[in-house]
């Protein structure tokens, strides 16, 4: 599972003209799944974006989570994180899992952050979107549950 985050001062989704997601301070994040995928690897993105300290302190470090800050979290999916260009110029998905996994592993990242208190909105999964952010620092993570990067 690969995740991507982005520290926003606000973001939001919209499908066709209609807002389907939107959240103030906090993050970003877009989601893409694998079929190597397991629950360990949601386990694993989700303890991330939830102890992800990358807001500043009063000291200005970056120390604290979006817990913390008392941040909302956005989640997209977008199966193009699994996108491979090493050959040729046109991406290849082969890694992206199928639409029936991805949703489902999705719809669970999505649940178990808001059973642990998380105001989490999202996108309309395999719905063309339009996201909208104003990026914060910028500050963007790239998460892998393989440990990739």
């Amino acid at each position: 599972m690969r995740a991507i985050v982005q520290k926003v001062k606000k973001a939001k989704v919209e499908v066709a003209g209609e807002l389907v997601g939107k959240i103030s301070k906090g993050f970003l994040v877009f989601v893409a799944v694998t079929d190597r995928d397991n629950k360990e690897d949601i386990d694993y993105i989700k303890k991330k974006i939830e102890k992800l300290r990358i807001f500043e302190d009063e000291e200005g470090k970056m120390n604290l989570s979006v817990k913390d800050v008392g941040g909302d979290i956005l989640i997209v999916s977008q199966f193009t994180l699994y996108g491979d260009v090493r050959k040729g110029n046109r991406p290849s998905f082969i890694n992206s899992s199928s639409a029936d996994k991805a949703k489902e592993y999705y719809e669970i990242l999505i649940e178990e952050l808001k059973i642990d208190g998380f105001k989490v909105e999202t996108g309309r999964f395999q719905s063309h979107m339009e996201v909208s952010l104003i990026n914060d620092g910028p500050v963007t993570i790239q998460l892998d549950s393989e440990k990739i990067y």
